[in-house]
């Protein structure tokens, strides 16, 4: 049911698909040309019943009545002045209702550093935030960064994981959120897996066990 996303256009409008509405944009140089490349996140009007892909189709796929959702890339094309069509993935940005007793978990999108980031948020008491850095490089959309912190609102417990998959280390950061870094313990980890993970074998939030029992 996913739309085949416009080859290019000039304007936001021009771009979203009939019965889509974006729901945020973000504008930055991504390729490292200077231009000043759009990202778009589209919802559909409706609510439908999709079958969506669990992490990296080693599980079954998964119904869900809600809203689907897409993340869409565009460069700026220097000689024609318009935007091109340069990724659209379905799957990675998470839905309105999958953010638990908070809401909507996803906060937004940005563009920093040729990098584009992804930020969601939920949880109830116990409260997650997942932060993630795309970076396109050899024509393919890699994982470089990503942090996972879980902490409770009322105790301040708290678990902060930042990775770096470029130089594959983990930071991790455990005490109190409301206290002093000085207060809380870091120590840094080794990261080991078979390669880098792109938004083509990412598939959604919460699928990647990049060490036993640890989620990303």
């Amino acid at each position: 049911m996913y739309p085949k996303l416009s080859a290019q256009g000039n304007e936001i409008n021009s771009l979203t698909p009939t019965n889509w509405n974006v729901i945020d944009t973000a504008f930055g140089d991504l390729n490292n040309d200077k231009l000043e490349d759009l990202v778009l996140v589209l919802e559909f009007n409706n609510p439908i019943i999709e079958k969506r892909a669990y992490g990296d189709g080693e599980t079954e796929l998964i119904k869900e009545f809600q809203k689907p959702r897409i993340l869409a890339v565009y460069f700026k094309d220097q000689r024609s002045g318009k935007y091109k069509f340069a990724l659209q993935n379905n799957n990675f940005i998470l839905r309105s209702q999958e953010g638990g007793e908070l809401g909507e978990p996803f906060k937004n999108l940005t563009i920093q550093n040729n990098c584009l980031n992804l930020a969601f948020e939920g949880g109830s008491n116990w409260r997650w935030k997942l932060n993630y850095q795309f970076k396109y490089q050899n024509k393919d959309w890699v994982l470089t960064q990503a942090n996972n912190i879980y902490y409770n609102i009322i105790s301040g417990e708290m678990t902060d994981k930042l990775y770096d998959f470029s130089n594959r280390k983990m930071k991790l950061t455990t005490g109190n959120i409301f206290a002093r870094n000085n207060a809380n313990e870091v120590s840094e980890e080794t990261l080991n897996f078979p390669q880098l993970r792109t938004l083509n074998n990412f598939k959604k939030p919460w699928t990647w066990e990049i060490t036993k029992d640890n989620f990303l």
